[in-house]
């Protein structure tokens, strides 16, 4: 298991282990840490593995990785701690968010105008082998989020999930056209074919396509929060996408508009059809609480941030009727987003220390990982000390 982020050391077992910004460790107990230490000298946003494992590709805001000069984005070796320095490794600007397809791409978004020589912005397919820009994506991505009052925001690209059957990539961020189409907040990308293509899936739920209310969809959030899906998921058989939002509630709905509408602090579902506009399939609200990850395997759609709250549509900041503790992590069905509740049926089944919030989630074949901030003293599924990384198996 490999791990990123902003850290100076890793407490495991007893031991402290002087780490900076990237680390791995065995998946299975006890969990031992590793030797490797490339040592990065600023946030690492994200990491992906080749096929392998020998080798990882990592994109942050960095100057410095595996004992070499490296700007924003590396390839380092996970046998020892060195950057392979004939790979290209430089971005202008942070790299947020790196993923493999299984066609051989290695697609790379964040806030950069220019990365590894190429002047592609925001985002790029860069050739695993050298690093450099194949063309892959060949289509601009441009725009900014504007509404009233709204906060400062610019294009860039957040976070990207590989579909299970490798044939799109979802992809979040700033932005309101992508490959010449109407796209806000999120797009889903075919990856199947000999190019980068914006496939016709979206919603006037989020990208605006509709108008807005009344009439419309509330689908701009809070000005302070322009940007509001953080995080999605594929269901396992490709058919469903679950999206983990924050953002408050819509900018021209009172807060004290119940029972609330938008996705606006809310996990929620949507079909998955590749060439088609699409709505909801469920929501469920926080009570104005932010979701920043969400993962699911078959029968389960996990999500997690600073939330209290689930089945809270008709709060804001208090429980209204019907609204059932939840705190800092949930499980809901994938049938109809309803929250598994503990066996007394008095709260969600699944419990995480709120903190900031729950970063990231990665489903494996053994349980579901959570990456999550260390603010205060951190416990998940019960258990205390787990600031970081918890894991809940399966039973």
């Amino acid at each position: 298991m490999y791990a990123v982020g902003s850290f100076t050391e890793i407490s495991w077992g007893g031991k402290t282990y002087p780490r900076n910004n990237i680390f791995s460790f065995s998946a299975t107990s006890p969990f031992t840490i590793t030797g490797w230490n490339p040592n990065v000298n600023g946030e690492v946003n994200s990491i992906a593995l080749t096929s392998d494992c020998s080798h990882a590709y990592i994109g942050g805001s960095f100057t410095r990785a595996g004992g070499a000069a490296a700007k924003n984005i590396a390839y380092l070796r996970t046998y020892n701690n060195t950057l392979v320095k004939d790979w290209a490794h430089s971005a202008n600007n942070a790299v947020d968010t790196l993923v493999r397809t299984g066609n051989g791409h290695l697609l790379a978004g964040g806030a950069f105008t220019s990365i590894n020589g190429s002047g592609r912005k925001f985002y790029a397919s860069l050739n695993p082998s050298t690093g450099r820009d194949e063309g892959y994506v060949d289509f601009h991505v441009s725009g900014h989020y504007v509404y009233p009052k709204v906060g400062f925001n610019t294009t860039h690209i957040f976070n990207q999930q590989l579909s299970p059957d490798g044939k799109h990539v979802l992809v979040e961020g700033v932005f309101t056209k992508v490959g010449g189409k109407a796209r806000q907040q999120i797009f889903m990308l075919n990856v199947s074919g000999t190019a980068a293509t914006v496939a016709g899936w979206s919603s006037p739920e989020f990208d605006g396509s509709d108008g807005n209310v009344p009439g419309g969809y509330p689908y701009q959030c809070s000005p302070d929060q322009p940007f509001y899906i953080r995080a999605a998921a594929w269901s396992p058989d490709n058919s469903t996408i679950y999206i983990a939002a924050n953002g408050f509630h819509p900018w021209n709905l009172l807060v004290g508009s119940y029972p609330r509408s938008g996705l606006c602090d809310a996990i929620s579902a949507f079909p998955a059809t590749p060439q088609a506009e699409v709505l909801h399939k469920w929501i469920n609200y926080t009570g104005c609480d932010s979701l920043y990850s969400v993962a699911a395997d078959i029968s389960t759609v996990y999500t997690g941030g600073h939330e209290r709250w689930a089945d809270n549509s008709s709060g804001c900041n208090f429980p209204g009727d019907g609204a059932i503790p939840a705190p800092g992590m949930g499980g809901f069905h994938t049938s109809d987003g309803s929250l598994l509740l503990n066996s007394a049926g008095t709260a969600g089944r699944y419990t995480r220390a709120r903190g900031i919030g729950a970063d990231d989630m990665l489903i494996t074949s053994t349980g579901l990982w959570i990456a999550s901030d260390n603010w205060k003293a951190v416990t998940c599924g019960g258990v205390n000390h787990l600031a970081g990384i918890c894991f809940l198996p399966y039973p």
